[in-house]
């Protein structure tokens, strides 16, 4: 069988600098976002102006830089070799697509829309939810397999996941978010939210894939050598997006700090909920502990540079959208190292269920 389909190389690599100290870098983004903002709001508002048919292309640009490395990591060949898990890949499936899009949308509803409303901008609370909604809409992709390895996950169960999660994402992104917008009685922007598919799924997976391609007819040393050269720069990218929004949102923040704190309650419960509930399937039906991981980190990582990118494109810099998504990237490493602690720390309890079920 083909190797480089069992052997992925750039998703076994330990986190970078900017992967294990991202939650750092992103509360630097926030600070040097809000004062270089109110400091120099000018140069902020022309590039907040520089726009093509609603797409504004600076950010645009950023985006693409975001996306497309992280893309090039996913080996769509591995979906040959799904039916190897079929039980880990059933429950992961259910909880990211069927779960937890589904599970936001009520979290938001509840805590953003009632418990949290009179502490929130009136005016703002339709677009927080629009964010959470594109956070869990959005499932995770190629930052997952430094989850996984962390847990010694199973990399080819890991590799074919994130290839169908992002097979599925190219058809069921728009018309879930389009569905759960409505449920939640906010004004779907199709036209749009069709034009952000294009533009940050379609069209960044086959540049991906095409250079993909390209690398590897250079042998999987060039390759490995042109995933540690452009990851780098794919969080650079993410974190000068940060800087833009914040620069956008700075009075808004400076007027309810509070704001952030409250949009990140929801967030974790999801995250938590997620992970546990896929863990505890997997060892229902029987799955190795193994599989069990990354289906759990699957389950409760997002795709968080495409709900940023997917919030700026539908509601805009200064939506509480955009702001609620970028919440999610401030909690991503902390939460899922967390989960990634407790399920080690689990495995033997994991096992002996996981046993009883096989035998039963």
């Amino acid at each position: 069988m083909n190797q480089a389909v069992f052997s992925p190389p750039a998703p076994q690599q330990a986190m970078n600098l900017f992967e294990r100290y991202l939650t750092l870098w992103v509360f630097l983004c926030i600070v040097a976002g809000i004062a270089l903002g109110q400091l120099f709001p000018g140069p902020f508002q022309a590039i907040g102006r520089m726009e093509v048919a609603q797409v504004n292309l600076p950010v645009g640009l950023l985006i693409w830089v975001m996306i497309i490395p992280m893309l090039v990591k996913v080996d769509f060949g591995a979906l040959g070799e799904m039916r190897q898990h079929v039980k880990g890949i059933g429950v992961t499936l259910f909880v990211n697509w069927l779960v937890k899009p589904f599970t936001m949308a009520f979290l938001g509803w509840l805590f953003i829309r009632n418990l949290f409303a009179p502490m929130l901008p009136a005016d703002q609370i339709d677009s927080y939810i629009a964010g959470l909604i594109l956070l869990a809409a959005a499932p995770c992709t190629a930052m997952v397999f430094v989850w996984s390895r962390l847990t010694n996950g199973h990399p080819l169960f890991t590799l074919s996941q994130v290839a169908l999660n992002d097979t599925i994402m190219v058809l069921a992104f728009a018309p879930l978010v389009g569905l759960l917008l409505g449920i939640a009685s906010i004004h779907v922007p199709w036209d749009t939210l069709l034009t952000s598919v294009v533009l940050y799924i379609v069209i960044p997976v086959i540049i991906a894939q095409l250079w993909r391609k390209a690398l590897l007819r250079r042998g999987q040393a060039a390759f490995d050598a042109a995933m540690a050269r452009i990851g780098p720069w794919s969080m650079l990218a993410l974190l000068a997006t940060l800087v833009l929004l914040f620069a956008f949102q700075g009075e808004a923040i400076l007027r309810q700090p509070l704001v952030i704190a409250l949009l990140a309650v929801p967030i974790l419960i999801q995250v938590l909920f997620n992970s546990a509930l896929a863990y505890w399937l997997n060892r229902a039906v029987g799955e190795k502990h193994n599989v069990a991981c990354p289906s759990a980190l699957i389950g409760a990582s997002n795709f968080f540079e495409l709900a940023v990118a997917a919030a700026i494109s539908l509601f805009g810099f200064e939506s509480g959208a955009a702001l609620a998504t970028v919440v999610g990237v401030l909690i991503e490493v902390p939460v899922m190292l967390l989960v990634v602690r407790v399920v080690n720390a689990s495995k033997g309890w994991y096992e002996r269920g996981a046993a009883g079920s096989r035998s039963a």
